[in-house]
């Protein structure tokens, strides 16, 4: 229904006004009802619906209505399945029109800094390409259904511990590169109705009044249209917040954000037009929730069921699989150990924790799975509420293993060592799991160990067992899905998504996180993650993007569209993939991109395309990639812009981060002129390596220097040394005054530094 905005607004009153800027209660906008304009609810996510039951906790944090529970984000992110991401939102998308929910809040985009961040299992990645890519797919899929997203927290949310005062001190480089553009391709692709704000501070401002943040990238750099929402008491001084963008304050502050507002505005503190904006931007999206509402909605609840059977097979990634002992044989005896078997840890704790329409018994599936030929025995090993090791238990699950043929043992992290709220303090297993694992490989030779964690943990047992299927936090249908990929009735085809070190200390941000008192300094800078690990050439226990199938893929003919282009074309890379065993599988195909000479710091390489190809046995697709300036590009905080350098790009096509199997190379031609003012300290290499000034540029210094006793060589090179030309390249202008014996003046040089920065 077609509505002028402008004009409702203008029959507001400044109470009204002020009013909707802040919640009705805990999960509802206000709204003004003489005017028709209805309040709407909002309410947590990501991966399933968390809407609380009438008359639950004020807190809202628990008794939420059942609804399906997808795997976690550190799940759906592995899957490397953007279609399937979609697929999932659109599911999400119908429930929420069934409980009558007008904007679910997720999807979590905030980088993996740290895999001891609480909060990690919500968040998709430590790559911030694959991190936008999923989020604008989750986007897509809930808002085709009419229903809209929050994406958040923005910005620079990488831990639980003090986040609602820290303040996250990093680079302008590092902001854009990393913990920006997780979030910039989600906006520009996917267009959320909303984005949440972060609880922290960034360089010194919460995000909650961050101007930069909230308006001038954002908006007015990314386009964003839909309104800004404070994570719940995130707002630390509402006016302040109003102004920088931030549009609407949740939860309901019973009567105080509007009251600022309006005092604001009558003491010529905050002009009516600016709040007028942020109206207009709140009654555009709760109309669009209005006119897109569905009534008698409803969803096919074991259809759901069924889905999140099929994404959990494909987020759980296989990480070992000596001597094939996967899939196991349907026959035999087969030992289950583990309490999580019985009790598993299928979603992670605090604000997104959902009350699942059913829940898959993970023995009873492996029974059903098994078949009648194969005899399946349970064995609990361990207590969930402790790592004390029982030994009843212990000595009960080593019996169970040496009765069976295969032992699979259930181990992670239970709720208490990972939730919203905290972070880890170490990346360890309880000690009763790992002890159980390593007393059951004594008398078992073939055991395969089932996790059910939301981040990387240590496995010092590693060595001791044929087979690790990560299973991360595999949602209500998990129990089934682990099933139907132990037996192989599914291939495994999921991927890692972010790295498993070996043990913390290796992680770059060890020694910064999570920082003293309120300050936390981003100092490893740009290097998180893979790009850490490749460039520093630190092992990792499994590499970004590594993951096992029960087949196995051949890549061949790799083919560039294009030899040399300008920073301002696209060129297309394809590549062919065989699926050469003798199962039907998938495969993530990734391409990264080096720059082979970089006048910056730049990492090994990174992620720039990827695609998941189905292929049965035999089978060969191409697979193409598109890649534009962005592929070749840093953020040039001098020119506050990408930049593609003029130069040489490898162009590597892999199966994970450190397996690359093919490679291409590419020249790209920059378009931008680097304008580095010219001054008496730029040194002779700088004006030599700019490509807008190294012709004249050599020139002018061949003037300066000649007559010199030490750099004029005139045309006899022999005169010249590889150590005298490395003095000059470094030398800044002004010293060639010092040098010249009196050939060259002030004058003459600042004659030079004006013609070299066309002032003369």
């Amino acid at each position: 229904m077609a509505r002028n905005i402008k004009n409702l607004v203008s029959q507001m009153t400044l109470q009204e006004k002020a009013g909707l800027c802040s919640g009705l209660d805990f999960w509802h906008l206000k709204g003004v009802e003489r005017l028709g304009i209805p309040s709407i609810m909002v309410t947590d996510g990501p991966h399933g619906l968390r809407k609380q039951r009438t008359g639950a906790d004020h807190l809202g944090l628990f008794d939420s209505v059942p609804a399906t529970c997808f795997p976690s984000a550190a799940g759906l992110a592995s899957t490397w399945n953007k279609e399937l991401l979609e697929q999932v939102g659109e599911a999400l998308g119908e429930e929420c029109q069934a409980e009558d929910v007008a904007v679910l809040l997720g999807p979590g985009a905030n980088i993996k800094r740290s895999p001891l961040c609480g909060r990690n299992f919500e968040y998709f990645s430590e790559d911030p390409y694959l991190s936008a890519e999923m989020a604008a797919s989750h986007i897509k899929g809930v808002q085709r259904q009419g229903v809209g997203t929050s994406l958040k927290h923005f910005a620079v949310n990488n831990q639980e511990h003090r986040r609602m005062s820290t303040n996250a001190v990093v680079d302008e480089r590092t902001l854009r590169e990393i913990y920006l553009a997780s979030f910039e391709n989600a906006v520009k692709k996917a267009q959320p109705w909303t984005v949440m704000c972060a609880y922290n501070k960034v360089n010194g401002e919460f995000a909650s009044e961050n101007t930069t943040l909230l308006t001038d990238v954002l908006r007015d750099e990314w386009g964003f249209e839909g309104f800004v929402v404070s994570d719940w008491g995130a707002v630390n001084e509402r006016v302040a917040g109003l102004k920088a963008g931030l549009e609407l304050e949740m939860p309901s502050s019973a009567g105080i954000g509007e009251n600022k507002i309006i005092e604001a505005v009558q003491n010529g503190e905050l002009s009516e037009e600016t709040l007028n904006t942020a109206v207009e931007r709140l009654l555009t999206i709760i109309f669009m929730a209005v006119d897109n509402k569905k009534e008698n909605a409803d969803y096919d609840k074991e259809a759901h069921h069924q889905l999140a059977r099929k994404v959990a097979g494909e987020s759980m990634v296989l990480l070992k699989n000596e001597g094939d002992v996967l899939p196991l044989a349907k026959k035999g005896t087969i030992a289950v150990i583990g309490a999580f078997a019985k009790q598993p840890r299928f979603q992670g704790g605090g604000s997104s924790h959902i009350q699942p329409t059913k829940l898959d018994d993970t023995v009873v599936e492996i029974e059903k799975s098994a078949g009648k030929q194969a005899k399946v025995l349970y064995a609990q090993g361990y207590r969930l509420e402790t790592d004390a090791i029982d030994e009843t238990l212990l000595e009960e699950a080593k019996r169970a293993a040496v009765e069976a043929d295969t032992t699979v043992v259930f181990a992670g992290l239970p709720d208490r060592y990972e939730s919203e709220g905290y972070d880890r303090n170490h990346l360890q297993i309880p000690e009763n799991q790992r002890m159980m694992i390593e007393k059951i490989a004594e008398v078992q030779p073939n055991v395969v160990v089932v996790l059910s964690n939301g981040a990387p943990v240590e496995m010092p047992w590693l060595s001791k067992v044929k087979g690790v299927l990560e299973g991360y936090l595999g949602g209500q249908a998990g129990g089934g899905a682990v099933a139907d990929l132990l037996f192989g009735d599914v291939n495994p085809s999921g991927k890692l998504a972010e790295t498993f070190p070996v043990k913390l200390s290796d992680n770059p941000s060890y020694l910064f996180f999570p920082g003293e008192g309120d300050k936390v300094e981003y100092k490893e800078g740009i290097f998180v993650g893979y790009r850490y690990y490749d460039t520093k050439e630190v092992e990792p226990l499994f590499p970004f993007g590594y993951g096992l199938s029960y087949t196995s893929f051949d890549y061949s003919n790799l083919q560039v569209d294009k030899h040399s282009i300008k920073d301002t074309d696209e060129v297309t890379v394809r590549v062919t993939v065989k699926n050469t065993g003798a199962r039907a599988g998938k495969e993530v195909v990734q391409l990264y991109v080096r720059d082979v000479e970089s006048s910056v710091v730049r990492p090994v390489k990174e992620l720039k395309g990827f695609e998941k190809v189905t292929l049965q046995p035999g089978e060969e697709k191409t697979v193409a990639f598109t890649l534009d300036k962005r592929a070749f590009a840093y953020y040039n905080v001098e020119m506050q812009d990408w930049h593609a350098e003029t130069g040489e790009f490898e162009l590597l096509v892999g199966k994970s981060s450190r397996e690359i199997i093919l490679r291409g190379k590419i020249t790209v031609e920059s378009t931008a002129a680097v304008c580095k003012k010219v001054h008496r300290n730029t040194t002779v290499g700088d004006v030599m390596s700019n490509p807008a000034l190294a012709e004249q540029g050599a020139h002018l210094i061949k003037q300066l220097t000649k007559g010199s006793p030490i750099f004029d060589t005139g045309d006899d090179h022999e005169k010249g040394s590889e150590m005298m030309e490395a003095m000059l390249r470094y030398m800044p202008l002004r010293a060639l005054v010092n040098f010249s014996g009196g050939a060259v003046t002030e004058e003459k040089l600042t004659e030079v530094i004006n013609k070299l920065n066309g002032t003369e």
